[in-house]
């Protein structure tokens, strides 16, 4: 067996109730899981300082010397300060624990000579270090100070004394790590200090050269240190240019078997599935395009069009990823696909996360198809009975050529007669297996158009999205105006509502949101109802909507309506509101508390408006009191309406595990070093490498990359989930 599949129990200084810890609270449970639990920084330990050199201001230090003596204060019930008196000859300084002083005393003898480490203070006009780190000063780990006795002034009477104790570190030392440990592991007195212990047990304990996992070629091309090297020198780097190189190496290779992963299993659903052939452009398409369209496409629109007709003719199954901004025309792309697929004798579905933007795509579909013989059916929690029925017996006959509909869709009743395109939009709120249902609905899978309007970063939809062709729609149709984003501050709401005014009195709608966050609702929801009545009396003059996800499917579509048909000049709301309605005549956002909204869903929001001719504004209302990453994400909302800027800088501000729809997916990342918000340039180079080996070895059989397959098949029947990253 392997070393590091052996359990970590087993391992010196660990046992049966460390070993339980260090699973509950690090999901470290192997020789390997510890190796690969990184410090999270590191110290430089090569130096020490006389304590008569150090001030109160100085960051973390290092000295040595002897204990004087302890001193105990009471500091009421069942607490007490322990102190003890230390020195190196040149000067006196305190040591202090406020908890674990009990240990400190039974543990550390006076007299003996020990290495100190921790950040100083002053108290007392004394300086003093606070629950500092303490090694016993064994001889391997020093050498005689000769630099200091050469630089000790002539007339210092502690010469002779300092000489006899002060010690610099042997150069082995280097830098120290510093792991992440939980408050449950701070309590059972299981710190930092205790992993690095157990860190360097088994670092001493492995006999043998780590075993490689990436070929030579790659390690010469990319100029990597070999895995071996990597793993001792990121827990113990002898200077920050060896931990640079070890870092790159061990997130090059995490990142090159995801990017491995996702690429082998996109080559074989090309090589299993075969894809429905869209010959034809025919009447539909045609008359859509002669009688119907709006206006006139975007480049961008007929660009995306082009790739997913190549994709459609090709004989291979086409998974294309749509992305463009709120209101850039995806919908009406996706419409024009659709369209070739009945064209060829298909039928084709468009799947929504929620009824509501189920049914604004319907009556969207509608409008644009108004006077063509084209069958369009809803499927919904909400459409129920004889309704029902008769859209489930259209599509297995095949009258019902493109359905619109919820996760309704995917249910086992719901059958076709034969489905050739399917489009699910905002993808990232559907877990991979429901997506897999949509293929079961067709003798063999239909063609796949995933849409979002939540821009993804490069490097993140690599990761998230690497076994999809990525599509980008990145114009706005003509006639456009970029909507003005301003920063309010609550105090000043008097004014904005002022503002407000003035924009419905000149016949403009207004929505006006307020945060709604799972772990509160009913917090949120007191909010939204106490929101709405406020707004009630500083608008008497006007009429409200308000809707909110816990009102029943048909109450929450009449308040919808009203708004959508100008009954209604304010629609107070929740996020319900975030994707899929369209109301041109809405030119105001306003957001209560945009300061507990990440930038993603400020976006989403910040699209509802700006949908017709006139200039449009969003308004985000925030107490004065802000943190410092909250006021950036502010700046950037107020400075871009590039989705693209904001969802990079969501990205680095975040992280990937945080980002809209990517936790609620299933889709964390479980990288354990790399990170895709800052590692951009290693996605790359770990992509283009996978690639070649694709490329060169479509069907993982050659010998020359065994190493490679080995290795994934290793990581595949680990906790990480593949198919989630796929």
């Amino acid at each position: 067996m392997d070393i590091l599949q052996q359990d970590i129990m087993y391992l010196p200084g660990v046992g049966p109730n460390r070993k339980k810890m260090l699973s509950q609270e690090l999901g470290i449970e192997t020789y390997g899981d510890l190796l690969e639990y990184y410090p999270y920084k590191y110290v430089d330990r090569s130096k020490v300082y006389t304590v008569r050199e150090l001030t109160g201001d100085m960051p973390f230090v290092q000295v040595v010397g002897q204990i004087l003596s302890f001193e105990t204060f009471e500091m009421g019930p069942h607490r007490q300060r322990v102190v003890a008196h230390f020195s190196d000859g040149t000067a006196i300084m305190d040591l202090v624990w406020f908890n674990g002083g009990k240990y400190a005393k039974q543990n550390y003898k006076i007299g003996k000579e020990y290495l100190v480490f921790g950040r100083p203070s002053v108290f007392n006009n004394r300086i003093q270090v606070q629950h500092p780190d303490i090694e016993e000063l064994s001889e391997e780990l020093r050498v005689k100070s000769e630099e200091f006795a050469t630089a000790a002034p002539a007339n210092d009477t502690n010469t002779a004394v300092a000489n006899s104790s002060l010690f610099t570190l042997h150069s082995s030392l280097g830098m120290r790590p510093y792991y992440n440990t939980t408050e449950k592991m701070k309590k059972a007195n299981f710190t930092s200090r205790s992993v690095e212990r157990l860190v360097k047990t088994l670092l001493e304990k492995l006999k043998e050269p780590l075993r490689e996992t990436i070929t030579p070629d790659i390690l010469a091309k990319r100029h990597l240190m070999g895995r071996d090297e990597a793993l001792h020198t990121i827990h113990y780097p002898q200077n920050s240019h060896d931990l640079e190189r070890a870092r790159l190496r061990m997130k090059f290779e995490e990142l090159f078997f995801v990017q491995l992963n996702i690429l082998r299993y996109a080559s074989d659903q090309r090589r299993k599935y075969r894809g429905y052939m869209f010959n034809r452009i025919g009447q539909y398409f045609n008359s859509f395009y002669m009688q119907n369209l709006p206006f006139e496409l975007t480049n961008a629109q007929k660009r995306v069009i082009r790739e997913i007709r190549k994709d459609t003719c090709s004989g291979r199954q086409m998974n294309r990823l749509l992305q463009g901004d709120v209101g850039s025309g995806k919908t009406l792309v996706a419409l024009m696909s659709m369209l070739i697929a009945l064209d060829n004798g298909y039928q084709a579905c468009i799947m929504a996360p929620t009824e509501i933007l189920a049914e604004q795509h319907l009556i969207t579909i509608q409008q644009f198809l108004r006077g063509l013989p084209i069958r369009v059916e809803l499927l919904t929690g909400i459409v129920k009975g004889k309704k029902r029925q008769e859209v489930l017996d259209g599509l297995l006959s095949g009258e019902v050529q493109i359905l619109v509909g919820t996760h309704a869709v995917i249910e086992d009743t719901v059958q076709f007669q034969r489905l050739g395109m399917a489009v699910v939009d905002e993808q990232h709120r559907f877990g991979v297996a429901q997506r897999a249902k949509l293929w079961s609905k067709s003798e063999q899978p239909p063609h796949v158009l995933v849409m979002t309007a939540t821009p993804i970063p490069r490097t993140l939809a690599m990761t998230l999205y690497g076994d999809l062709d990525v599509s980008v729609i990145d114009e706005l149709p003509p006639g456009r105006k970029p909507i003005r984003t301003t920063h309010v501050f609550d105090r000043h709401i008097t004014s904005l509502y002022e503002g407000i005014r003035r924009q419905i009195q000149e016949g403009r709608q207004v929505y006006m949101v307020f945060p709604l966050i799972e772990e509160s609702e009913k917090i949120d929801l007191k909010n939204l109802e106490q929101g709405f009545e406020v707004l009630c009396q500083a608008f008497p003059e006007f009429r409200l909507s308000k809707v909110h996800g816990k009102m029943k499917p048909k109450d929450k579509e009449e308040e919808m309506q009203r708004f959508v048909r100008g009954e209604t000049q304010i629609l107070v709301a929740t996020t319900v509101i975030e994707v899929g309605v369209n109301v041109p005549n809405a030119s105001v956002m306003v957001v209560f508390d945009a300061q507990r909204f990440g930038l993603s869903q400020l976006h989403q929001l910040r699209g509802r408006v700006g949908r017709g001719a006139d200039q449009s504004f969003c308004i985000l209302v925030t107490p004065y009191k802000l943190s410092e990453e909250t006021r950036k994400r502010i700046d950037i909302m107020c400075e871009t309406n590039d989705g693209f800027r904001i969802a990079e800088a969501d990205l680095k501000l975040r992280g990937p595990g945080d980002l809209e729809g990517t936790q609620q997916s299933g889709m964390a990342f479980d990288l354990k070093i790399a990170d895709i918000a800052h590692d951009g340039q290693i996605v790359q180079m770990a992509r283009d490498e996978a690639q070649a080996i694709i490329d060169d070895d479509p069907t993982c059989q050659s010998e020359r990359y065994q190493l490679l397959w080995h290795r994934l098949k290793e990581l595949r029947k680990t906790n990480i989930n593949w198919a989630a990253i796929s």
